[in-house]
């Protein structure tokens, strides 16, 4: 057993909320961050899906659509 101070999970036991539907983001309505504008520009030039790069995109949006092409392409966890 690993020793944790009190506030500390275990890192092989994620934390209750640790994934949450995008839908259920508190700020999921929020323009999507740089690093998700990044990734899916990335992902939706290597799909060949240009048109799923849209610079409006909600956070909970470019979750989701990031979350498709990476399965599209492969890169899913």
């Amino acid at each position: 057993m690993t020793a944790t101070t009190p506030n500390e999970h275990p890192k092989s036991e994620p934390t209750s909320n640790a994934v949450k539907d995008p839908d259920n983001w508190t700020t999921g309505d929020e323009k999507m961050t740089g690093a998700q504008a990044s990734y899916l520009k990335t992902l939706s030039e290597e799909a060949d899906e240009p048109e799923a790069f849209d610079t409006d995109l909600t956070k909970a949006e470019a979750s989701k659509t990031i979350d498709a092409l990476q399965e599209e392409t492969g890169r899913s966890k």
